[in-house]
């Protein structure tokens, strides 16, 4: 959602735009389907997010078939690995915004 986190869907544009997902597959399956450069050999040019964006008053939960961005247990670290909640995950909330 753009409202929600435009620098983030901007980001995720990008590399689209950049081809830097073609030929990358998912590679999760659980209660996520996540995608993105890990195991590709691919390496990217964006670099990471500067924060785990979401605006102020605009929350978006990890309700089935939204997406996030993945990062480590650092929130403010996202870069090119992006997740589909299979389910509501609302767990999620709190490390990816919602």
């Amino acid at each position: 959602r753009p409202d929600a986190a435009p620098v983030t869907v901007e980001f995720i544009c990008k590399a689209v735009q950049d081809g830097l997902y073609d030929g990358v597959s998912f590679y999760r399956s659980d209660f996520v389907i996540q995608a993105g450069l890990h195991g590709s050999g691919k390496t990217s040019q964006l670099g990471s997010l500067p924060v785990n964006e979401t605006h102020e008053h605009v929350r978006v939960s990890n309700r089935r078939g939204t997406c996030s961005i993945a990062h480590f247990d650092i929130p403010d670290n996202g870069s090119t690995e992006w997740f589909v909640n299979l389910t509501d995950n609302a767990h999620l909330d709190a490390a990816y915004g919602g």
